[in-house]
């Protein structure tokens, strides 16, 4: 029979909802129960593409009498992180300060107070390597409530207090410098593999918010050291089992140094801010191997991720059907050189083994390869290789696909629809700015409610019961500002400002200028959650930033660049110490060193062709963080096109920085050099 699971939108949810153990949603009931029961709460965090959290939900969720005494002992709540990111990030605080580490599944005991006291992330259904069952974790934990509840209780409280404690040093409201931004270029170089291309050693995670700051960097300062590694990292990722080298795409992480080997989930962020990335890239250089990348990851996300309203869904399972009803991970992607051969016939088997780098050995496990493209000598024929990746996608396309995780997150979407917008503007693909103009729509019509507040998610057409948190609307109010831009709409900066509107109230401490994850009246949890740090996405806190700096360059809005301002503090404080883990920070760091520019484009119509050129030109501008207005003279959509004339009649481009403006321009070459380009 389900459990209370069965009535929650959320795919990870539902998948737990047959299990044994009689799970909660996280929810003031549930604690209630274990207040009434005198006892404590399991907290179980995860998400539905996390292969250690099915393989967990298998071994113990599943098992009737490890659920018996789960139900019998315990309250047990489960959560998907990427529902609750704020219930997430502060019992992940926890974890970290307890432990040192932490990761998903997270496995924590709590108070009926929600006070932590325990913690853990995968437990095996046996003792293995030094780790206890989870039985005996149960076992103990249930002792220790019962016969030491007192103490468990003392080091819950304590441990609740030490994390109000924690104060993040941001550096004060000062915005990063030169010399910020040159220790933070500094910082980076050190940690460069410069074999590999990336940072650090294996895992290793593809950096893109780190490239952004390195392209913006180069643009603003000429650096070729910076431009070098941000080339060298996307051409070695690119080239990389981390890339699907048939259907395009990134997978999460690479489990080596060498981009070889991916954990091979599928997630919308991962491959919205690659997107972005590689056509930035290929606007600073003109590389083809970028403008491929960039259009094949736009083309994965609308053709794999796109859903029947209109957005995008959160993720690809690593895991799926190897054909003989087990789930093993990479199964849909990986190939030996039999089934090359079976696909190919022998003479093709073997330009694609060579190709791809698919060996007898094998390079993942089984003897069987991720196809990558290894550099080596010779010239191989492009149609025979197209023909080659044809059959081999359509082959693979038999295969059990990898499962969907449907949600729609809404920072996730605005991640996709800057990236959609802007590939589409570079490379003349009205379908992908079509496709992010849907998913505006639906975030609009769905996730924002009548005072433009937003839902986290939805599913089905349907949104959740969990209220936005900072960076839903900083990155969806970064789609709508790149929307803007390329579409010459002006409604897409008008809401941008309503949802900034939010992040001015509900966010931003007034006294020192941080942000918060979550607003001022939403939930209250153990501790309000405030990270700055940007790690798989941009943090709420350095999104918001870049959002409050572009759409103040657009409306000369004085409270939105301060906020912009104060909140870059940290950015002074972090970039030089950590600056792999501050990227998209030091990005908009970038942008406000530069200006950012503010670029006017006019024309008598938007279709007039010298017109459009012009806007082309601008939107091809590698001076950082540059907004773009875009329409007809004495328009209203833009506050940049006001008192904007045409210039003898022609279409015309207007640029302004720190409060300084050239003089029009009705030449394309010479507004690119203004523009940096």
């Amino acid at each position: 029979m389900p459990n209370r699971l069965a009535h929650e939108t959320s795919p990870y949810l539902l998948q737990h909802a047959d299990n044994p153990v009689d799970w909660w949603p996280w929810s003031g009931e549930a604690f209630e129960e274990a207040r009434k029961r005198g006892v404590p709460v399991l907290l179980s965090i995860g998400y539905s593409s996390c292969h250690w959290c099915h393989v967990m939900a298998h071994e113990s969720f599943e098992d009737p009498t490890t659920a018996g005494y789960l139900n019998e002992h315990f309250v047990s709540v489960k959560v998907d992180r990427e529902e609750r990111p704020d219930v997430d990030a502060v019992y992940m605080e926890a974890v970290q300060a307890a432990t040192g580490q932490g990761g998903w599944p997270m496995t924590v005991f709590l108070t009926p107070d929600a006070e932590p006291f325990y913690f853990g992330t995968y437990f095996p259904p046996a003792p293995r390597h030094g780790m206890p069952s989870f039985r005996q974790v149960l076992q103990g934990v249930r002792q220790a409530w019962e016969t030491r509840r007192e103490e468990v209780t003392d080091v819950a409280g304590k441990i609740v207090r030490d994390l109000a404690q924690r104060e993040i040093d941001y550096g004060g409201t000062q915005t990063p410098g030169e010399e910020e931004l040159a220790q933070a270029l500094l910082g980076l170089t050190r940690e460069y593999d410069p074999q590999r291309g990336g940072f650090g050693g294996a895992p290793k995670f593809p950096p893109s918010m780190v490239i952004e700051f390195l392209l913006r960097h180069h643009a603003r300062t000429g650096s070729e050291g910076a431009l070098q590694m941000a080339r060298d990292t996307c051409e070695r990722m690119a080239r990389g089992g981390i890339y699907d080298q048939l259907g395009g795409g990134f997978a999460r992480y690479s489990v080596d140094r060498d981009w070889v080997v991916p954990h091979f989930e599928k997630m919308l962020y991962d491959n919205a801010l690659l997107c972005r990335v590689y056509a930035h890239l290929w606007r600073a250089t003109g590389s083809e191997l970028a403008r491929r990348v960039a259009v094949e990851t736009a083309d994965f996300m609308v053709r794999e991720l796109r859903t029947e309203e209109g957005g995008f869904a959160s993720a690809l399972d690593a895991d799926s059907d190897d054909g003989t009803g087990r789930h093993v991970e990479g199964a849909y992607y990986v190939w030996t050189p039999e089934q090359l051969r079976d696909v190919l016939g022998p003479e093709e088997a073997e330009l694609a083994a060579q190709y791809f780098g698919v060996t007898e050995e094998g390079t993942f496990e089984h003897g069987s390869s991720v196809l990558q493209l290894p550099q080596q000598e010779g010239v191989f024929d492009a149609e025979r290789i197209a023909s080659v990746r044809r059959r081999l996608l359509g082959e693979r396309a038999e295969r059990p696909a990898p499962g969907r995780d449907d949600k729609v997150v809404a920072a996730w979407n605005g991640l996709a629809i800057a990236a959609l917008a802007e590939t589409g503007a570079y490379f003349d693909r009205p379908d992908l700015v079509e496709a992010a103009v849907a998913a505006a729509d639906l975030l609009v019509r769905l996730h924002m409610d009548e005072h433009a507040g937003l839902s986290r998610t939805s599913k089905d057409g349907h949104a959740g019961a969990n209220a936005g948190v900072l960076e839903d609307y900083a990155d969806v109010a970064e789609g709508f500002l790149a929307l803007a831009s390329v579409t010459g709409e002006g409604v897409w900066l008008e809401f941008a400002g309503l949802l900034l509107d939010h992040v001015l109230t509900r966010f931003v401490d007034p006294e020192s200028g941080s942000l918060y994850d979550t607003a001022a009246d939403a939930e209250k949890l153990i501790r309000r959650p405030q990270d700055p740090t940007d790690n798989a996405t941009p943090s709420g806190w350095t999104a918001a930033a870049g959002a409050l700096l572009a759409y103040a360059a657009h409306t000369g809005s004085e409270a939105h660049r301060t906020a912009a301002e104060r909140a870059l503090g940290v950015v002074r404080a972090l970039g030089p110490r950590v600056p792999r883990f501050i990227g998209w920070g030091l990005a908009v760091a970038e942008a406000a060193l530069d200006g950012p520019r503010e670029v006017a484009v006019v024309g008598s119509s938007l279709a007039d062709e010298a017109a459009k050129t012009l806007h082309r030109t601008a939107l091809l501008g590698a001076a950082p963080g540059a907004v773009v207005a875009y329409g007809v003279p004495g328009s209203d959509e833009f506050p940049l096109l006001a008192d904007r004339p045409l210039v003898n009649g022609a279409p015309a481009a207007y640029v302004c920085r720190n409060f300084t403006c050239d003089a029009p321009t009705t030449d394309p070459e010479r507004l690119r050099v203004a523009l940096g380009g």
